[in-house]
C-alpha cells in the first residue's frame, strides 16, 4: 500500500547516506493526524508538520502530502501536490532524517505559482527549524 518516491540520479560524489533511505508515502489517516501534533514550520508557499516517530514504527523517512480545497479545484490541487512531491524528493534525502515523518501542506494560490528553488530553499530552512 505504500508508494516510494525514487531518488534523483546523483554522482556518487553528491550521494550521502540518507539517499540509501527510501522515502515512503504516508497514506493512513492516522500518521497525518499525529503528525498534526508534533512540530511545525511555515513557510510562504506550504507549511512542514514533522515528528519523530517512536522505536520500531516504520523505518526511512516517511512523507505525506495534502491540499484543501481552499488550495483551488482538483486541476490547482494536483499541480500543487505534483509541486510537493517533487520539493520533497529533491530536498529530504538531504536534509530529511530516518525516523521522522514529514507532512507538506499546501497554501491556497501560493503552492502553485511560489517559485521553485525557493520553496526548496523555504524546505531546507524549514527542516532546520523542525529539527532544532
Amino acid at each position: 500500500m505504500a508508494k516510494h518516491l525514487m531518488p534523483l540520479k546523483k554522482t556518487a560524489a553528491e550521494q550521502s547516506e540518507a539517499v540509501l533511505l527510501p522515502l515512503t508515502v504516508l497514506v493512513k489517516r492516522a500518521d497525518f493526524l499525529k503528525a498534526a501534533k508534533a512540530r511545525r514550520a511555515p513557510c510562504p508557499a506550504f507549511l512542514v508538520q514533522a515528528r519523530k516517530r517512536r522505536d520500531g514504527e516504520a523505518e526511512g523517512i516517511r512523507v505525506g502530502f495534502t491540499c484543501s480545497k481552499k488550495v483551488g479545484n482538483a486541476v490547482a490541487r494536483n499541480r500543487a501536490k505534483r509541486r510537493l512531491r517533487e520539493i520533497a524528493r529533491e530536498v529530504l534525502h538531504e536534509h530529511g532524517r530516518d525516523g521522522y515523518d514529514y507532512v507538506l501542506i499546501g497554501r491556497a494560490v501560493h503552492t502553485a505559482t511560489h517559485d521553485f528553488v525557493q520553496m526548496q530553499k523555504d524546505l531546507r530552512r524549514a527542516l532546520r527549524k523542525v529539527h532544532a
